[in-house]
């Protein structure tokens, strides 16, 4: 008899290296990013109902928990593709990764239900197949499909090639305790990008083809050769810090506190500090600071 419950552990992820090549017809923006999962989990709880319809239990998270939620819409798009429809789910959350945070929470939590209904309905989809259904929800959601613990993602994020993970380095996580709307920082960072290219079009255009080309061919070696501090790299970081000071102030924390190297991830606001792992003390010490100023401070470890 196929089971009737399943808990699922989503982990966050930070990018370490995010640079924005294009904005689409379409609105999306081609990129070129290195994301780590992180050991940071929300916890899912999955159940078949007999009756018809979704429940969804977002606990005191402040989440909504209808379609307006990912959980609830990754929930539906499964049903509704694999002709479950009047299948009845019971979903509860217990949310730790801190909300549009730049930590791919929400895309972690869609990609754990998809996997988890495959599971439970025995419904044999590939991973392919899981992972071009989470595309509908989000361009993160294939990541969290997969089990890489480390991907270098081209396309708008779903196009993805497992990476060597992060090694030998803790991470402290600092959530300043404010939203940033994803959305924002894009079509922000969208309007100065053709700003620059409308001022220095005629011979700047060529350099940054060229540019693009080499930055591909050098960041392809995240595949095969493990990750460098110095390499960190975040083209919407001056976004998101440019409105908010308090990331860099963050950073300049870190690096205080003995952080080889911190960014911001993804769209923010959450700033992360790489600490190496034989100074797993001044990684502790920092996240102990950290946590006198701010709510949301984490040391975890990355995903092998």
């Amino acid at each position: 008899m196929a089971a009737q419950h399943i808990c699922f552990d989503a982990p966050a992820k930070i990018n370490l290296y995010l640079k924005i090549l294009r904005r689409r017809a379409d609105g999306y923006h081609e990129l070129q990013t290195l994301m780590q999962k992180l050991a940071l989990y929300d916890h899912l709880q999955i159940s078949l109902k007999s009756s018809a319809g979704i429940s969804l239990d977002c606990g005191q998270s402040g989440l909504p928990e209808d379609e307006n939620n990912i959980i609830f819409r990754a929930a539906t798009l499964f049903l509704s593709s694999t002709r479950r429809k009047n299948q009845g789910l019971k979903i509860v959350l217990q949310k730790k990764i801190p909300v549009a945070a730049g930590l791919g929470g929400g895309s972690s939590d869609a990609a754990a239900v998809l996997l988890s209904l495959n599971t439970l309905l025995e419904t044999g989809c590939s991973r392919a197949e899981l992972a071009a259904l989470g595309l509908q929800l989000g361009a993160d959601v294939p990541l969290f499909v997969y089990d890489m613990a480390a991907a270098w993602a081209t396309g708008i994020g779903e196009k993805l090639e497992q990476a060597l993970p992060l090694a030998h380095f803790q991470v402290v996580l600092v959530n300043p305790g404010f939203f940033v709307s994803t959305k924002w920082v894009y079509e922000t960072f969208a309007l100065t990008l053709e700003e620059n290219i409308f001022n220095l079009y005629s011979s700047q255009n060529e350099v940054k083809n060229k540019n693009e080309k080499k930055d591909y061919l050098e960041v392809g070696s995240f595949c095969s050769s493990p990750f460098k501090p110095q390499e960190l790299l975040n083209d919407l970081e001056k976004i998101t810090a440019g409105k908010f000071s308090v990331i860099n102030e963050i950073k300049e924390k870190m690096h205080a506190a003995g952080a080889v190297g911190a960014m911001m991830s993804g769209s923010g606001p959450t700033v992360f500090g790489l600490f190496p792992a034989s100074e797993a003390e001044k990684a502790a010490h920092c996240c102990r600071q950290l946590q006198q100023e701010f709510d949301q401070v984490y040391l975890v470890n990355p995903l092998s």
